[in-house]
């Protein structure tokens, strides 16, 4: 498998234990399959990047695709909300973030890769009012789908690094990545605040509802 990770820097030799904890799937390096994604994660509103490349032999690997049949957007917010720092400003958010966690929990014990959606902060606003029960499950599932968000990769093993192998590098312009990566958000933001967040949309599931039900994660209706 081919993956790419945008940076500042070219990264011949990742790091395994360095980066930030807080990140969406914990401390780990985070990768994507889209060259031009990872271009325009490499890129600032004033300086340019490097696309960093990489090849990884993964059939000896034990990878975690959040985004499997056999899991759910309810599995993702688990993890998202486990390693993601926010204040929980009302009762149903504290509620909500703790019910997320007790039943839709997924352990990455003996994982060496996740492979899920990634939360950059406009898309993290849209777990946080699902929570907040601004918006519906069905609200959020199609959310993500705004602005062709993609799907990333973080090795979080070592396992993973050591067979992480460093191919080259390719320099991408802030001229040309960065207006791209602002149209790729605005377009996200734009279909988002055209959703019809502020009426009730009678039989969608809200987390109210999830938590009174007690929804679990054989539930068919999440």
């Amino acid at each position: 498998m081919l993956l790419y990770h945008g940076s500042d820097h070219i990264i011949e030799k990742p790091e395994f234990g360095a980066g930030k904890k807080h990140n969406d799937y914990g401390r780990g390096f985070y990768c994507t399959q889209n060259i031009e994604l990872a271009k325009e994660w490499a890129v600032s509103e004033d300086a340019d990047g490097y696309v960093n490349k990489y090849s990884i032999y993964t059939s000896k690997l034990e990878v975690l695709d959040i985004n499997s049949d056999k899991y759910t957007m309810m599995h993702w917010l688990g993890i998202l909300l486990k390693n993601r720092i926010f204040t929980l400003t009302t009762p149903l958010e504290r509620e909500a973030k703790q019910y997320i966690l007790d039943n839709f929990n997924i352990s990455l014990d003996g994982i060496d890769i996740v492979k899920g959606y990634r939360a950059d902060d406009s898309y993290f606003s849209y777990a946080r009012d699902f929570i907040s029960g601004v918006i519906s499950y069905e609200q959020l599932s199609k959310a993500m789908r705004l602005g062709k968000l993609g799907e990333q990769y973080c090795l979080i093993s070592k396992k993973a690094f050591a067979a992480l192998e460093y191919t080259g590098s390719e320099y991408a312009n802030f001229k040309e990545w960065y207006p791209r990566k602002m149209l790729r958000d605005m377009y996200a933001r734009k279909g988002y605040k055209d959703m019809e967040k502020e009426s009730y949309r009678r039989g969608e599931l809200y987390i109210s509802r999830i938590i009174d039900e007690e929804m679990k994660k054989d539930d068919l209706r999440i």
